[in-house]
């Protein structure tokens, strides 16, 4: 009797494990499914948030733009913390409405009515960032007012773009240029001043003076002051008393800001300076050749003009750096870092200098970024691009990140090999190789050392391939 309770007890024990270890598997499959599900939801949100913001980074404004800037708004806010992270559209990223670009609320519009007989209508490009929008284009408005009590100072942006960012996000209303002349007309103005914050006649320009046109018979009388560099001339000897004033005054600043004593002393130790633009293919673009006309003129010889798009093509980044060495001068390789994801894709660019990106653009330069600012999580790669014209790359990353410890400058704790020459003479290259450009072992650096003695995680760069200008071969 006992051995058969016995083989009953065993076999009663043997169903309940194996009750208990289907249990488990269904729990499993049940637990991935849910995450899944959670997942797919999470990137539901985002996504309609991306169409949302999409929709409202148009320059054209409708009956619509107000109602579809606050439902952009009002989605974002109901997206948590890891949906945000997944906001991604054409033009949709979790910066548009997550950046901190300071206290809108120090921001003025200038929208109100009770205007006045007196406009004087500060027209500017725009821009999202608060603080920027505040003390620069909102410095400029009150240094006019106070210019001119007679007048009443009021604003326009001709950004729609911009105008929809900064109302979706911060409920600031600022008037485009329809808008701010309609406003106009219905206060009584009878004289209107349009004074610009451009830089030249270009296309932001010719829509201001195009939307001024269509009003002009509503007022008593217009007049449209020159944007800062004043007229375009017929080509690009054609220079005038606005180009040197800015040309002075910025180089005036550099100097200043750079500390040298003069910008003669700074010829003496050998730096350049370089004045980026955007570059435009409107044909304004030869303002930007006239004035490097006339910072020759003013016996600037250490001074260059360039542009970021390389519009007109004797800006380009390559043009410029070509006229620096030709001058003799070494400090100005526009050298970059930039953060990259895990698959070494270049994402945030950090700048040696200043490259005149746009307004509504993030923009990071080398002397007043701080590595905290960018650098969260170890094991981040970052690429340092040391000859651009070569395309030659460091392959940095972040390998630890110690807490409670500072440093006033950086330190080298360690170093194998010869570091590569930054630059390369491809002319005398190929004069000393009869030639050919034939490149030897030490093209990328001196490459006799172990590389067991270094951590090989994270620099597995695979392959490579010929449309990968960083291949391993070579790096």
């Amino acid at each position: 009797m006992k051995k058969k309770l016995l083989t009953a007890f065993l076999v009663t024990a043997l169903g309940i494990s194996m009750l208990s270890g289907c249990g488990g598997k269904n729990s499993d499959d049940n637990s991935t499914k849910s995450e899944q599900s959670t997942k797919e939801k999470d990137q539901e949100a985002a996504d309609k948030v991306a169409k949302l913001i999409d929709d409202i980074y148009v320059q054209e404004r409708t009956d619509k733009t107000d109602e579809q800037c606050e439902a952009a708004k009002k989605a974002w806010d109901a997206l948590t913390d890891a949906q945000k992270e997944l906001v991604e559209g054409e033009n949709a990223d979790p910066d548009y409405f997550g950046r901190d670009t300071g206290d809108a609320s120090k921001d003025d519009p200038l929208n109100e009515d009770e205007i006045g007989e007196n406009e004087l209508l500060v027209v500017s490009f725009g821009t999202s960032f608060n603080d920027s929008r505040a003390e620069d284009i909102g410095g400029i408005e009150k240094a006019l007012q106070a210019a001119y009590p007679e007048w009443s100072v009021r604003r326009a942006f001709t950004a729609q773009i911009i105008i929809n960012h900064v109302q979706a996000r911060d409920g600031e209303k600022i008037d485009n240029m329809d808008q701010a002349l309609e406003r106009a007309v219905k206060n009584g103005v009878k004289n209107l001043i349009v004074q610009p914050t451009h830089l030249m006649h270009g296309a932001e320009y010719d829509e201001l003076t195009e939307a001024v046109e269509n009003y002009k018979d509503k007022f008593e009388s217009v007049k449209i002051a020159e944007p800062l560099l004043g007229e375009v001339g017929s080509d690009a000897t054609v220079i005038n008393a606005d180009k040197e004033a800015v040309a002075k005054a910025i180089t005036a600043e550099a100097v200043k800001v750079t500390e040298y004593e003069s910008l003669d002393a700074a010829k003496e130790a050998g730096t350049a300076f370089v004045f980026m633009g955007h570059g435009t293919s409107h044909t304004a673009k030869i303002s930007y050749s006239q004035m490097q006309t006339q910072m020759e003129q003013l016996g600037y010889e250490n001074v260059f003009i360039g542009t970021v798009e390389g519009e007109p093509e004797e800006t380009s980044c390559e043009s410029v750096i070509e006229k620096i060495k030709a001058a003799g001068y070494k400090n100005d390789q526009l050298t970059s870092f930039f953060i990259c994801d895990d698959d070494w894709e270049k994402e945030q660019e950090i700048t040696l200098e200043d490259m005149g990106t746009s307004s509504d653009e993030d923009s990071y330069i080398m002397k007043e970024t701080k590595l905290s600012d960018l650098l969260e999580d170890e094991k981040q790669k970052l690429l340092y691009v040391f000859d651009p014209l070569s395309e030659r790359v460091f392959f940095i990353e972040l390998s630890e990140i110690i807490t409670g410890k500072d440093l006033d400058n950086a330190i080298c704790s360690r170093k194998a090999g010869e570091a590569p020459k930054q630059t390369l003479d491809f002319d005398e290259m190929m004069a000393n190789n009869g030639g050919n450009l034939d490149l030897d072992e030490n093209f990328y650096g001196d490459q006799d050392f172990d590389m067991e003695d270094f951590d090989p995680e994270g620099f597995d760069m695979g392959s490579g391939s010929a449309a990968d200008p960083y291949e391993q071969d070579n790096y």
